[in-house]
């Protein structure tokens, strides 16, 4: 498998994450955005170091960026770390959110046996703040299409907060407890489909976007 470049320069490379690949896994024989890049360096005979800044979900598409040296690592965890980078996803849900705009915000704590995070109550020990704001852009009866903003960045936040909204992730096999058949053919629909942030060493503001998903127009 070949990873989808989007962009790449001497410090970074800005791809395309398919659905169903891992960011980064300890699994022996199963491939991940970091390794898949590690060889395509090596490939071109140039020493295969990637930086990890951020990940997404192992069932998300997505566009991703990558250092491709240790300072350009620092310097994007950074921006992720103190919200300088803006990322923005498409979901569609089970269910329409009673406003067009609007913004969640709740505690989630994340267990690590299950590898599920849930909303829990402000003040709960190692619960973290999540934030995020919404816009409908597509709806029908049933399902709706938001273009969302994390303000935060946590363990499954999309996920787990729009089904604790009434409005869960079609394809969802975590957090959609409804009886549905997804549209999207089971796939989960969530894509990550915009990411803005300096770059490391120019710090110039790039901003890279993929094609819409779930036929968008």
């Amino acid at each position: 498998m070949q990873p989808a470049i989007i962009y790449e320069d001497e410090d970074i490379i800005v791809c395309k994450k398919p659905a169903g690949v891992a960011t980064q896994t300890r699994r022996i024989g199963q491939a991940d955005m970091e390794s898949l890049l590690k060889n395509y360096r090596a490939s071109k005979g140039e020493l295969p170091y990637i930086g990890v800044v951020h990940r997404l979900d192992q069932p998300v598409e997505g566009i991703m960026v990558f250092a491709k040296n240790k300072e350009a690592a620092a310097d994007l965890s950074r921006q992720i770390k103190t919200k300088l980078a803006d990322k923005y996803y498409y979901a569609m849900t089970d269910g329409v959110p009673e406003k067009k705009k609007g913004t969640l915000e709740d505690e989630l704590l994340q267990n690590g046996k299950t590898n599920t995070s849930e909303v829990v109550e402000r003040g709960t020990p190692q619960a973290k703040h999540a934030s995020l704001s919404y816009e409908v852009v597509e709806q029908d009866g049933k399902h709706a299409v938001l273009r969302i903003k994390l303000d935060t960045g946590r363990h499954h936040q999309i996920r787990v907060q729009l089904a604790h909204a009434g409005m869960p992730i079609v394809g969802d096999k975590k957090y959609n407890f409804k009886e549905n058949i997804a549209p999207s053919g089971g796939q989960l629909a969530l894509c990550s489909f915009k990411i803005a942030f300096r770059h490391p060493k120019t710090h110039r503001k790039l901003e890279f976007e993929i094609d819409k998903p779930f036929g968008l127009s």
